[in-house]
């Protein structure tokens, strides 16, 4: 294609999703429910197509970087709205527009009842606009455009049945998370633009080396690298959006809205975007080891922690919820480790295999009439093949079964955490290893409690978590499987969850396949070393038979197996006698409460201080009731002067001559 053509493609891949956004969210009510599901998928599916073309394009050799057009100048600043389009940026896109389309397409079925219907399909195609416009920037503003456009739609999306008081609590806690996190990235992009004048990525990146030579004074005496420190901001940033201990708290809570942006923005898209922008800005991570044991250690404790509660969950959704924490850690921890092309190669696998996952739980739960609870499921392999099918590869994926997907790059981030020697890389290696197991075991016991095993959904009560707001269904009815299209996203997610690990490693370990688009420093071997012991997919996955997270892995199967399917009273037995360590999991380690204490709490009580001591006692009462009573006061003094006797003035008026010749003679 000629230049031209391809920077209108550009163009293209981000345009077609909004448009399809405003048609349908303005134009909904008009045009109904039937044309804005095809014109919203429409344009996603533009979107699919000319990024594939691009993603050609960019294997040809051909990347760009260029400014669409000026948004603000000011002094000798100016703000643009530009692309980068380079094999990090097309990969990225290609990931989006396909896990969208799939969404969109399984939403007709998934929504079908839902009087929101039309504002829905807009809500989820404006998300895909947003996070087309931040993976494809080329400058800090439309990253920043990007990132807070993603973080405003999926409040909108987790609200999305306002009329649900738990949905609103969890819109606004993400919301009100993810500031905290922005905050700090905010500071970052701020101290880049003071100490380089720019904004632009290739300006900033090509500055980087000066940076990393100066130091700045946060408080007195305290002396710190300037890169350090803004690397660590910019990586706050990303703890919000990618959901990092401790500001992990708002995504478990986000699987109040509906189940296709559980998929499309809590596995495959939004929570990823701090781990995309971590890696577009590894020339500037690459020059402080300090910031890389920060991510490191931050990116371990998430995997491995979050992974625990995973254990105890009942609600379905949540437990794809708090796998996905865990695997957003593992990615973290390869950053960590300057393994920034697996870890941007385990977010393409974990957006397939984790999308079909959340998907494969919406499809069971209209299977089970919006049952959400895996307590009273059981048996449903025979009312729902698909769904069985497609979960059990989805799962297989998950947990890192040689030859599937998610092994690759799973394997790969181990391997990695491995060969580091930062600070910090000992305690990550253990905790990778260690969540292999605490993976397998929720993940199949969700598996095997919702597939296989009694049944036991006519023990369900009445009226069971209900994932759709507006509905009220009992559950004592028999299971179905889902419409085909609820369906075949599923299978055209579960394609990719197996082949594309395969597929894809050889390049991504050995061949540098990002190229520029990723810097290593010399320093950091990890890489390398992995290279190094490389020979092939085959034999990747041959050799994984006899390693320990193969055989970590496997025994998570196997125990969770005995537990759910044969030794059913275990469980019960073990939460009784382990009664302390089941608390500090149900509560989640006490963080919602700490925040509701010290945060919410706190807030509440400078507000409460400041309204009683500022508000009432210094404003109402000293400058605005303080001001009245001295007036009064005065002008009581003042009145007994204004007798009305004609003596008592000439009386004032000698006494005011007197003191006038006396202050006079005085001087």
């Amino acid at each position: 294609m000629t230049q031209i053509s391809m920077h209108s493609l550009y163009m293209i891949v981000p345009l077609a999703p909004l448009v399809g956004a405003l048609i349908a969210g303005l134009f909904g009510w008009l045009i109904g429910r039937t044309w804005s599901h095809r014109i919203t998928i429409l344009g996603v599916a533009i979107s699919c197509v000319a990024s594939y073309y691009v993603f050609r394009d960019v294997l040809a050799g051909h990347t760009y970087n260029g400014s669409v057009y000026t948004w603000l100048t000011t002094g000798n600043m100016s703000f643009e709205i530009g692309f980068l389009i380079d094999k990090l940026t097309a990969m990225m896109m290609l990931v989006v527009t396909f896990v969208s389309l799939m969404v969109h397409i399984y939403t007709i079925g998934y929504m079908e009842e839902d009087p929101g219907y039309q504002r829905f399909f807009a809500y989820i195609s404006l998300f895909t606009f947003s996070m087309l416009m931040l993976v494809m920037s080329n400058n800090f503003v439309q990253l920043f455009f990007g990132w807070e456009a993603v973080g405003l739609v999926s409040y909108l999306l987790i609200g999305f049945w306002f009329t649900k008081p738990t949905a609103i609590y969890a819109n606004l806690k993400a919301f009100l998370v993810n500031r905290v996190g922005d905050f700090g990235f905010l500071l970052g992009i701020g101290l880049v633009l003071a100490y380089t004048g720019s904004l632009d990525y290739a300006t900033v990146f090509g500055k980087a080396s000066a940076l990393a030579s100066q130091s700045i004074e946060i408080f007195p005496g305290s002396i710190w690298s300037l890169i350090t420190v803004i690397c660590i901001l910019l990586f706050i940033g990303a703890m919000g959006k990618s959901a990092q201990f401790p500001l992990h708290v708002w995504l478990p809570d986000s699987m109040e809205g509906p189940t296709p942006i559980s998929a499309l923005i809590h596995a495959a898209t939004m929570v990823t975007a701090g781990i995309f922008m971590v890696a577009r800005m590894s020339p500037l991570f690459e020059l402080s080891d300090t910031a890389l044991s920060f991510v490191m250690v931050i990116g371990a404790i998430t995997a491995l922690f979050m992974g625990f509660l995973g254990v105890i969950q009942n609600d379905i959704k949540r437990v794809v919820a708090y796998s996905t924490l865990s695997q957003l850690g593992y990615m973290t921890v390869a950053l960590g480790a300057s393994a920034y092309s697996v870890a941007v190669f385990h977010l393409m696998t974990h957006a397939f295999f984790k999308a079909l996952l959340f998907l494969a739980a919406g499809s069971v739960i209209i299977g089970m009439h919006h049952n959400q609870d895996i307590r009273y499921m059981g048996g449903l392999r025979k009312y729902m093949p698909i769904t069985w099918i497609t979960s059990l590869l989805g799962s297989l994926a998950l947990i890192g079964t040689p030859f599937f997907s998610g092994f690759y790059s799973k394997d790969s981030i181990i391997e990695v955490v491995h060969a580091s020697h930062l600070t910090g890389s000992g305690f990550a290696y253990f905790a990778v290893v260690a969540g292999v197991f605490v993976t397998a075991f929720y993940s199949f016991r969700m598996y095997f409690l919702v597939f296989h095993g009694k049944e036991r959904f006519n023990d369900a009560p009445a009226h069971g978590h209900d994932d759709h707001a507006h509905e009220d269904h009992g559950h004592a009815h028999t299971p179905h499987e889902t419409p085909w299209v609820v369906w075949l996203p599923l299978v055209l997610l579960a394609i990719p969850s197996v082949v594309i690990g395969y597929l894809t490693v050889g390049p991504i370990i050995e061949g540098h396949w990002f190229g520029n688009a990723i810097f290593v420093s010399d320093t950091h071997h990890a890489m390398k070393e992995l290279a190094e012991e490389f020979h092939g997919a085959a034999a990747m996955a041959t050799h994984a038979f006899g390693t320990l997270p193969f055989w970590l892995a496997l025994g998570g199967v196997v125990t969770s197996y005995l537990l759910y399917l044969v030794y059913t009273d275990i469980p019960a037995k073990i939460a009784t006698r382990f009664s302390l360590i089941y608390a500090i999991l149900e509560r989640k380690y006490g963080f919602d409460e700490f925040n509701e204490w010290f945060f919410a709490g706190g807030a509440r009580r400078i507000g409460s201080g400041l309204w009683r001591h500022g508000d009432q006692t210094a404003i109402d009462g000293w400058m605005v009731n303080g001001t009245a009573r001295l007036v009064g006061w005065f002008s009581g003094k003042l009145r007994m002067f204004q007798s009305g006797f004609i003596y008592h003035y000439a009386f004032a008026m000698l006494i005011g001559v007197f003191a006038l010749i006396t202050w006079f003679v005085k001087v």
